[in-house]
């Protein structure tokens, strides 16, 4: 015999459904709005849908929707949102310093770690780690005073490696290292440390094509032989390829990113980590959670190069590039 549902229960059901809705439409806004914490509004939205389920499966009727009405209630007025400190349209007089935010950065050119000179690995610390350490260093007298903020801009390859950015990656993952030390060391002192690994963005850090043609020079000047003929000449050059395509992959809305720096500047518990950005976080949770193996799959297939070095490719591919 099949099972018969009620005019009742389908009433019932068709109210369960539309308060959930309106809950959840509410909840979107104020997430949208007020900068609800994201992981506070997926728990409560768990809690919730198996308190729904719960009440109509045990309750079918009118009781059970006035109580589950009611959790939905009750969440709403209770659930934690962002704090921000009291600047929006209010004067407000600052004395001293109040945040640093640490963005000079370079990428250099875009190769091998093998094929890149040192004078590329020395630029990328030198502007992308000392220089964010020297100036953190002239003016957290002041942020002690203030007990302010310092906001370091990091990578997404400042948290993960990725190929041809062996120099760019390896300042910022120092540079995201120093902040988390920084982090630790400077609480007692009430300066709250934020470091950013945003993904790609759409800027003007990958250069010209003028400049490019410059680093292509130097680092060609700079190659041993032998390692100019296991890689090949026309490998090298096609590795100017992967900067002129960046800005296409790269998002041209900074917003997300603005609003996270905002966010490390003015909340009252900011954050120790922000990954705004396509896959900043998705590339991060790979790398952390899964086997090395899937994770270099995963990122060879966004950032491969179509060339193998000569020496890999087989002997027909050799003869047609000879």
């Amino acid at each position: 015999m099949g099972t018969y549902i009620s005019k009742a229960d389908t009433s019932v059901a068709l109210l369960y459904l539309s308060v959930t809705a309106v809950f959840g439409g509410t909840v979107f806004y104020k997430a949208r709005k007020k900068k609800m914490e994201k992981a506070n509004t997926f728990v409560c939205g768990l809690l919730l849908l198996s308190l729904e389920i719960l009440c109509f499966a045990m309750l079918r009727s009118y009781a059970g929707l006035l109580l589950f009405s009611g959790a939905c209630l009750i969440s709403y007025i209770c659930l934690p949102v962002r704090s921000m400190l009291p600047v929006d349209n209010k004067a407000v007089l600052i004395t001293g310093l109040w945040g640093i935010i640490n963005n000079a950065g370079v990428l250099g050119f875009a190769a091998d770690g093998e094929l890149l000179p040192m004078s590329a690995y020395r630029q990328c610390m030198d502007v992308n780690f000392f220089g964010a350490v020297e100036v953190s260093k002239m003016f957290l007298p002041l942020l002690r005073k203030s007990q302010g903020r310092l906001v370091n801009m990091s990578s997404m390859a400042g948290g993960v490696p990725m190929p041809r950015l062996a120099a760019y990656g390896a300042s910022k993952a120092a540079l995201s290292m120093f902040s988390g030390v920084m982090r630790q060391e400077l609480s007692k002192w009430g300066i709250k440390v934020a470091v950013v690994h945003p993904s790609g963005f759409r800027t003007c850090i990958q250069g010209t094509p003028e400049l490019w043609d410059k680093q292509e020079k130097h680092l060609m000047e700079n190659l041993m032989p032998d390692v100019k003929t296991d890689y090949g000449e026309d490998y090298i050059l096609a590795l100017k390829n992967f900067l002129l395509h960046m800005p296409s992959s790269c998002g041209s809305d900074l917003s997300p990113l603005l609003d996270d720096v905002l966010d490390a500047l003015l909340a009252k518990s900011p954050h120790g980590l922000y990954t705004p950005g396509k896959n900043a976080y998705l590339a991060l949770c790979i790398f952390c959670y899964f086997p090395l193996w899937f994770y270099d799959f995963f990122i060879g297939k966004s950032l491969c190069v179509k060339i193998l070095p000569r020496a890999l490719r087989g002997p027909e591919s050799k003869s047609k590039n000879t």
